[in-house]
């Protein structure tokens, strides 16, 4: 391996891509631009962007190593409609997407996809990513989200349940969230569920349309 490449890599991408894309391609504006919160690797950026335009595709991530990650798939794989990653920590009661003199720089944000961070983050993340929907979304914009879920408290697979386990040993404050709270906390935030789909390995992809 190149030792100046600063890709990194998360197993999980090349078995769900392919099925989210095939949502995506369903529930997303047909234009306008997509602001992807927590990017990760930036594997999912590269892969979406050029088979979603002419949708330009806006990545993002707090974590410094791995936007610098996003960067270098963005240099390995570029594309006209995808941009440079944002740091955006979606707690903040403002994100940099809010600006004016960003708001300007792209198409207007119809959609925002946040793929696998909801139970990787404290609850707080969850609902400051619900309310910076709330605040940037356009009416009938989409919010997707991808990761396990608990339904009715209780986990749907026993995959499932060990991954809840790992995580809160890692952190107290993470945890596969319950469907019913996320969903409580987008209707507190003017967003309403429009539709849930089975993913591969016990995940949904849940989708929410703002008023």
């Amino acid at each position: 391996m190149n030792p100046l490449d600063t890709r990194r890599y998360a197993p999980a991408t090349q078995r769900n891509r392919e099925p989210i894309l095939e949502i995506l391609q369903q529930v997303l504006p047909p234009q306008g631009t997509v602001l992807e919160i927590s990017s990760g690797t930036g594997e999912h950026a590269v892969f979406f962007a050029p088979r979603l335009s002419p949708r330009t595709w806006l990545p993002s991530e707090p974590d410094p190593r791995s936007r610098e990650s996003v960067v270098a798939w963005i240099e390995h794989y570029p594309a006209d409609n995808l941009r440079l990653p944002l740091d955006i920590d979606v707690r903040a009661t403002v994100w940099p997407v809010e600006e004016d003199v960003f708001l300007k720089s792209v198409p207007p944000i119809h959609a925002i996809v946040n793929i696998n961070m909801i139970h990787i983050a404290p609850w707080p993340a969850c609902l400051g990513l619900m309310a910076g929907a709330n605040r940037i979304l356009p009416s009938g914009g989409i919010l997707y989200l991808y990761g396990p879920y608990q339904q009715s408290g209780k986990h749907t697979a026993p995959s499932n349940a060990a991954f809840d386990d790992s995580l809160r040993a890692q952190n107290p404050e993470w945890g596969v969230r319950n469907l019913e709270d996320v969903v409580a906390a987008a209707n507190a935030q003017n967003l309403t569920l429009l539709s849930t789909h089975q993913m591969p390995a016990n995940n949904l992809s849940v989708v929410f349309q703002r008023g």
